[in-house]
């Protein structure tokens, strides 16, 4: 055996890093979500997270980037029902509940090719919009916290129907791609992929 053959042991990241790299996306995920497109009810807004928690769910460890999501999301959210006005208490859980997930469906596919990671990208985006509307969708038909009276079925489909906009976060998978491509040195030096 050769010893130039042998590849260094690879380094797995502390638990440090692993907890400033949680911090401070969930400070970027957070923040990008703040700054967000305001959109008619009930979408409320198109948020700029989504390339920030595409690339992460790449870069890093599934629950790393899982943790960054879910924190970021969440109190980005918050900040943006208790300051900017308009939202139901309900969102900043409808984050957690829609974007959490996104995350495994993309790391699921990180090694897999840019094809597979593209679709799974966009798959996650579905999955997203699905996970808004069908419970925007059950929430009017019922009248549930702030979404007015009951309605029909059609009706309260009608009032959901504008959280297929969501759809155009499609639009930052390139974004991602440009990110992932710039900053995974850096992730490697961490130990990270």
């Amino acid at each position: 055996m050769n010893a130039g053959n042998l590849a260094p042991p690879r380094q797995s990241p502390r638990r440090s890093q692993v907890l400033a790299v949680v911090g401070v996306f969930s400070a970027l995920i957070a923040l990008g979500t703040i700054l967000s497109i305001p959109l008619p009810p009930p979408l409320y807004e198109i948020t700029w997270a989504p390339p920030i928690y595409f690339t992460l769910a790449v870069l890093t460890d599934t629950w790393t980037a899982f943790d960054a999501t879910v924190i970021g999301g969440f109190l980005g959210e918050a900040f943006n029902v208790a300051f900017k006005g308009g939202g139901s208490p309900i969102y900043p859980f409808g984050m957690v509940w829609a974007r959490g997930p996104e995350v495994f469906i993309i790391a699921w596919a990180k090694n897999k090719g840019p094809r597979t990671l593209a679709l799974a990208m966009a798959g996650a985006t579905v999955f997203e919009t699905l996970a808004f509307f069908f419970p925007d969708w059950t929430f009017y038909y019922y009248g549930l916290f702030q979404y007015g009276s009951p309605t029909g079925i059609y009706t309260s489909f009608t009032y959901a129907a504008p959280d297929f906009a969501t759809l155009l976060d499609l639009l930052f998978i390139p974004v991602a791609f440009l990110l992932i491509r710039q900053a995974r040195p850096a992730f490697k030096r961490l130990g990270f992929g």
